[in-house]
């Protein structure tokens, strides 16, 4: 199983879709980290409740001894933060939100964030886009996986990420899509983590979905336990 300890900082936990368990795995990281120098894990959009320390709240369940946690936008509906900010009548600052990823921290720094890689925060602006647009360029495309994709340099200046997917039916083909719409935007992967116990896959399913998704993906791809 991957080293959580190596995993480099400042690092965003994505998933290929709602209910993966990103949070799950944050707290995993930030708990793992926390054990050799303080964590700040941040939350840049958060929907479905109604203040930070709502006990349903991402940072209420990432939150414990040495890390710091932090949401910014809050949202009451459990939608797409573009669906839930219409119903209360909201326009969401995206570049003031984008500073407040990028304000200084103490130790570690870990993000996560909301709903699968393409969710809507505002109109025509999705949620790869917005945070892809104010990282760091990207590099020059280089043709070549199993899948068809356009891998780039291993570092290509972004901050780097961990893709959460689920254990069983339907991963190989939401995981291979979303790792390949980050490599196409330049993100470097650090691993692609199954998550069975999100969708209570059994353990040798999801062991045989990550052999076939290592055959397409030049990626690490580990189950978690």
């Amino acid at each position: 199983m991957l080293d959580l300890t190596t995993l480099p900082s400042p690092l965003w936990v994505l998933g290929t879709g709602t209910s993966v368990g990103k949070t799950h795995v944050a707290g995993r990281i930030a708990r793992a980290w926390a054990a050799w120098s303080p964590v700040t894990y941040r939350k840049p959009f958060q929907t479905g409740v109604d203040r930070p320390d709502h006990p349903e709240a991402d940072a209420t369940a990432v939150a414990g001894s040495g890390i710091t946690a932090e949401c910014h936008v809050l949202l009451r509906a459990p939608l797409s933060p573009l669906a839930a900010a219409r119903r209360e009548d909201r326009t969401l600052d995206l570049d003031a939100t984008a500073v407040w990823c990028q304000r200084p921290a103490e130790g570690r720094v870990l993000l996560e964030g909301v709903g699968g890689l393409m969710v809507p925060l505002a109109p025509r602006i999705h949620f790869l886009a917005w945070a892809s647009g104010w990282a760091a360029p990207a590099t020059p495309a280089v043709p070549g996986s199993a899948s068809g994709a356009c891998l780039r340099p291993a570092d290509a200046g972004r901050i780097p990420c961990v893709l959460v997917a689920l254990g069983g039916l339907g991963t190989l083909n939401h995981t291979l899509l979303s790792a390949e719409a980050l490599m196409m935007r330049g993100w470097r992967i650090e691993a692609v983590l199954l998550n069975p116990g999100a969708d209570g896959t059994d353990p040798a399913t999801a062991g045989e979905n990550a052999a076939l998704l290592r055959e397409f993906l030049p990626l690490r791809v580990e189950v978690l336990d």
